[in-house]
């Protein structure tokens, strides 16, 4: 499965983003999903995770209340809606898909900047 995440951008501290990730080449339905970020001069880190037929979702703590992560599998697209944005939410975003319930990430895309800055 190939992966492309879009959205990111430059916002106000308390503002909001939504990132989308297209999937193609596989059936993006059998595929749990993922959304990590990675922060200059960080490791990259979990965000949230969603099952293949959004059954399950996961967050980190960091991020439990604010962000939301959702699929449509008809349209083979992952969404992060992320609010009440912080600065230390600014990270290159990236989605990621495994076939394995709880699995580690198995594919990749290109990440999108999120810039939180007032």
């Amino acid at each position: 499965v190939q992966l492309q995440a879009s959205g990111g951008g430059t916002v106000q501290p308390g503002g909001s983003l939504r990132l989308s990730c297209a999937a193609s080449g596989s059936t993006f339905s059998a595929y749990h999903m993922g959304w990590y970020r990675q922060a200059p001069g960080k490791e990259r880190e979990f965000v949230a995770r969603i099952t293949a037929s959004s059954s399950g979702t996961w967050y980190a703590d960091s991020v439990k209340g604010r962000f939301t992560i959702s699929r449509d599998n008809a349209k083979n697209t992952l969404y992060l809606q992320m609010n009440s944005l912080k600065p230390e939410d600014t990270a290159v975003y990236f989605c990621a898909a495994t076939r394995y319930y709880l699995g580690n990430m198995d594919y990749w895309g290109k990440g999108t900047q999120v810039t939180v800055s007032s």
